[in-house]
């Protein structure tokens, strides 16, 4: 694996000058400016043809699986049992579980309706947070493809984050993630293009897997098989079918029944701004609080600033044409510069728009040889950051649960039971989801009802703000905050690391932080004095 095998607990062991040479896989390299351009993979069949795979105990090994096992260094098994997987959805779930499946040796097939397609903020190569568990099950999955977004993303986890008051920019909170990551030798959190990433991971997973164009309408499971029928008429049979297809999941609908998802009451506007920060040696992202908005900011490196802008408003809204980013300086007027210069700093047609849903998450996860995986059962808020990484926890989970099965009927001489171990996988993923998923909801409610002063949002009683008398639930929550936090955070980004086989307890020296980091935490005039500066635009 290439990290390496020092560990260390203390902030300021390392200064920010410190190198660190890895060896990289350099088949997975990918500039972050690149826009994606995968081969579509094309198979000539008839229209409603069936497609039958005989499956029957025992393994085998080819060359074709060697030698990929060969160019990762080793990461999966050599010998390919005879399992197959069908995965509906190639998004980052299905891409991440696909790529776990195929290094623990089943056959898989991906069926993604289009890979080229926009995902979330993809058009605009709009970054995700992968933070330190979801990293760490990724290493656990394959230590080469995890080296490999590690090095394209930006470290995030190694400065201030935390809470600020939208209107003053003071700190309300400040996170600190990058503790609980090498207490426990874990990468610290990153920010990485969601293009580039589905690129680096469908370039591992190899085009022969996945079946672009491939639209996933309709299944059966007989009790021995599961047969996919596609949109194009076109039928595949596997001894499994995971659900990786999303929040408004086709394989969900038909395993539950149609149930809508839940609107969260906000919309959001988000873009990507060139625009550098003088503080962005020592802040990492920010949340602006207010009364029924709140707005986002994060480096995603390369000079540029990811944003997100929350506005509590009724489903469905549509802007005027070109009316973005005017409608935006309104609601956000009054508000400290550090957001507004952000939005004035995107160009209009970059800025987005979306309804934000999230899913409930249910105590049943699938039926028979059916299971669901990630947003397609547990879709979540974006405020904790965690939806992305819950769905490559599932997966690596999801994998575990498969080979244990396996190896049961290989010692037992018995058919491996698929059933049992799909509802192992959600029974030991159901607990964790639930509770991030519920801490995603909080922390979007405390984001949005944020008073700072008495008299905020209570119209005729408005007057009382200019007494600047700070409001009790500001106070409260803060005390709340700062007592829970520590706790959460080490529960959330660590909490899973001890299930995980295959990686070692290590972390990088290029996940250092600086060695006045503490200090930022502990002291807002020594962040300030440490800023030193004013924004500046590119």
């Amino acid at each position: 694996m290439a990290s390496s095998t020092l560990c260390y607990n203390s902030l300021n062991a390392f200064s920010r000058t410190t190198q660190f040479s890895v060896p990289i896989n350099k088949d997975l390299l990918f500039p972050p400016e690149t826009s994606p351009s995968l081969p579509t993979r094309t198979r000539k069949l008839n229209k409603n043809k069936t497609v039958r795979f005989t499956v029957k105990a025992g393994t085998t090994s080819t060359p074709t699986q060697a030698n990929e096992t060969a160019s990762y260094g080793g990461s999966g098994s050599q010998k390919r049992k005879q399992v197959r997987v069908l995965v509906a959805g190639g998004g980052i779930g299905g891409l991440v579980f696909a790529l776990a499946a195929k290094r623990k040796g089943f056959e898989v097939m991906v069926f993604e309706k289009d890979l080229s397609a926009v995902r979330g903020e993809g058009q605009y190569r709009g970054p995700i947070q992968i933070q330190s568990n979801a990293l760490a099950a990724l290493e656990a999955i394959d230590s080469d493809v995890a080296e490999e977004v590690m090095r394209v993303g930006c470290v995030t986890g190694d400065r201030i984050n935390g809470l600020v008051d939208g209107v003053s920019g003071s700190w309300y909170v400040k996170f600190d993630t990058f503790t609980p990551a090498v207490e426990r030798g874990l990468p610290v959190t990153r920010v990485i293009s969601r293009m580039t990433l589905q690129q680096i991971l469908a370039r591992a997973v190899g085009e022969d897997v996945i079946m672009n164009e491939s639209n996933v309408v309709n299944f059966v499971d007989d009790g021995s098989k599961v047969t996919v029928e596609l949109e194009n008429g076109q039928k595949y049979e596997g001894d499994l079918l995971v659900g990786a297809d999303g929040i408004w999941s086709k394989v969900r609908k038909q395993l539950f029944g149609p149930k809508e998802a839940v609107y969260s009451g906000y919309t959001c506007y988000t873009g990507i701004a060139d625009f550098v920060p003088a503080d962005i040696e020592s802040v990492g992202y920010r949340v602006f609080l207010g009364h029924k908005q709140y707005f986002v900011s994060s480096d995603v490196g390369a000079g540029k600033m990811q944003w997100y802008a929350f506005h509590k408003e009724p489903p469905g809204g549509v802007d005027s044409p070109n009316g973005k980013k005017e409608r935006l300086l309104k609601i956000f007027e009054g508000w400290c510069d550090n957001a507004l210069d952000l939005i004035l700093a995107t160009e209009e047609e970059a800025i987005l728009r979306r309804d934000i849903y999230d899913r409930i998450p249910t105590l049943t996860w699938g039926k028979g040889r059916v299971t669901l995986l990630g947003d397609s059962v547990h879709a979540m808020q974006p405020n904790m950051g965690q939806g992305g990484c819950m769905a490559i926890e599932d997966s690596y989970q999801l994998a575990w649960e498969l080979e244990n099965a396996w190896e049961q009927s290989v010692k037992s001489g018995s058919p491996i039971d698929i059933d049992s171990s799909l509802r192992s996988y959600e029974r030991e993923r159901r607990f964790r989801v639930a509770i991030i998923h519920g801490m995603a909801r909080m922390a979007a409610l405390m984001a949005s009802t944020y008073k700072a002063y008495l008299g905020v949002g209570l119209g005729p009683l408005e007057f009382l703000t200019k007494f600047r008398i700070p409001h009790p639930g500001r106070v409260g929550g803060r005390f709340f905050v700062d007592i829970m936090m520590p706790t959460m955070l080490s529960w959330v980004l660590g909490g899973n690391s001890s299930k995980l086989e295959g990686r070692p307890l290590s972390c990088r020296l290029s996940d250092k932080a600086n060695d006045q980091l503490r200090q930022w935490f502990e002291d807002d005039d020594a962040l300030e004095r440490a800023i030193n500066g004013e924004y500046i635009s590119n």
